[in-house]
């Protein structure tokens, strides 16, 4: 369902929002930003996480009541994400009302298009990319904001504020088009793998979805794509486009790669010359390809190679991607949000490299029924280069059960591996017993309230 609002005020004139999913991560950066321009925030999840704690702190009120009496009646603009359900009580009665609503990610435009974006999509990897720019970004001269589709670890949340700065950066996220509300000074594209098929249908729909996205571009702007990524795309007068690579010869791309203990270094080459010896401060040679995506829209932003050299040195990641919770000698642990075959293939062989002796345990959370039976062979590929898997049942978001389609199902097409199907309340004394030396945990469902416990766990059975 949806209504056409033929007039929405510009935020400045905004006084109260509510957010329908104020608890998600790119709404609840949204909140925090409006609230930071003085503007009454308050809003609406089905259930508390961390986030919600976190803004409940920020004196940001969350409601958990699907309840319509919970929005305030000054409100002037409601705000909701394409996940919520359309059952939703609270989804109707703002349809069926004359309140003012907009998707976040029309929002999410009203506040960047004006300003000079630099908007990173992707079907993987634009969080950390984006979040990297932007710490990076942070060390340029009056600083840029960032509203992320992650928690920074540098910077502990997901938005960054530098007032008078008019850089923004932001993540352009596919999912329901999301990212067409966008029109960036410069753009990233890191991947466009199939994803998404329930919004799009087909791969090839969300090509072209990613071919619209790019030519955005404002006129006088840059891209930046994946080198071997095919989009025929119409870009704007005097966009200057621009490849780039892990070490394949592109316009911006990695020399003499060498891994000193967990750490990578590195000479990224660019069309302007080459910087030597960059240090990146997290692991995974998938985020050395992220670097080099990082580092390009910083240079092409006006960044000085100072200041790329000491915001890759100190960028400490993104929580939940490839976020080591635990290394030891005898165990590590890590938690990453990858939640399809492309993310988990990565991950997997990022650890390979790093740790190529050791056995690895990987639990895996699916993330919707329709992109485990989508990509059923492809997640059970991906899920055979561990020496050991666990899946935990199918986090369903807002679909609702497939026929035949069960994590189950996932199971059995897996070969060659040891493997398990768990439940949540069993996972944690299991893993004790099965005594891992590397563990990963995966998944973009509710699997990120079990790092914790799971961490805790590991710490106090080592104290014992």
């Amino acid at each position: 369902m949806s209504r056409q609002v033929h007039h929405i005020n510009p935020v400045s004139e905004w006084k109260s929002v509510f957010f329908l999913g104020i608890g998600g991560i790119g709404m609840s950066a949204l909140a925090r930003y409006l609230k930071a321009q003085a503007i009454s925030v308050c809003g609406f999840d089905r259930t508390p996480s961390q986030l919600t704690d976190e803004l409940q702190q920020e004196n940001i009120p969350v409601y958990f009541s699907d309840n319509p009496h919970i929005i305030p009646q000054t409100v002037d603009i409601v705000v909701y994400t394409p996940a919520i359900p359309e059952d939703s009580r609270l989804f109707q009665y703002v349809m069926n009302t004359g309140i003012p609503c907009i998707k976040r990610s029309v929002l999410l435009g009203m506040i960047t298009n004006n300003n000079r974006l630099l908007a990173v999509a992707g079907t993987h990897g634009k969080t950390t990319v984006s979040t990297m720019l932007a710490h990076i970004m942070s060390f340029h001269k009056g600083g840029c904001n960032g509203i992320l589709g992650g928690i920074s670890i540098n910077h502990h949340s997901n938005l960054l504020l530098a007032p008078g700065s008019n850089v923004f950066v932001t993540e352009a996220d596919e999912f329901d088009r999301s990212f067409l509300a966008l029109k960036p000074w410069l753009a990233i594209i890191t991947s466009t793998d199939a994803d998404h098929l329930d919004v799009y249908k087909d791969h090839y729909a969300l090509i072209q979805a990613f071919a619209e996205f790019a030519s955005q571009v404002r006129e006088g702007g840059k891209l930046i794509i994946k080198a071997g990524l095919s989009l025929q795309f119409d870009a704007a007068k005097n966009v200057a486009v621009f490849n780039y690579a892990l070490s394949e010869n592109s316009d911006f791309y990695a020399q003499n790669i060498k891994l000193i203990g967990i750490f990578y270094r590195f000479d990224l080459v660019t069309p302007f010359g080459s910087l030597k010896d960059l240090k990146l401060g997290v692991s995974g040679l998938m985020n050395v390809e992220n670097a080099v995506a990082a580092s390009a829209a910083a240079l092409l932003s006006g960044a000085s190679k100072t200041t790329i050299r000491k915001g890759l040195a100190t960028f400490r990641g993104v929580k939940r991607r490839f976020d080591q919770r635990i290394i030891r000698n005898d165990f590590v642990y890590i938690d990453d949000y990858a939640h399809n075959p492309q993310e988990l293939n990565a991950c997997i062989t990022s650890i390979r490299k790093l740790y190529p002796h050791k056995e690895i345990t990987g639990v895996f959370q699916p993330h919707l029924y329709t992109r485990t039976r989508d990509f059923a062979d492809d997640f059970a590929a991906s899920l055979e280069k561990l020496d050991r898997i666990i899946l935990l049942d199918i986090y369903p978001a807002r679909e609702l059960p497939i026929p035949g389609v069960s994590s189950e199902m996932l199971l059995n097409k897996i070969k060659n591996v040891e493997k398990h199907l768990l439940s949540k309340d069993e996972l944690v004394d299991a893993l004790l017993a099965m005594k891992p030396q590397i563990l990963l945990t995966l998944g973009a469902g509710d699997i990120d309230r079990m790092v914790e416990p799971i961490e805790n766990a590991f710490k106090s059975s080592r104290s014992r």
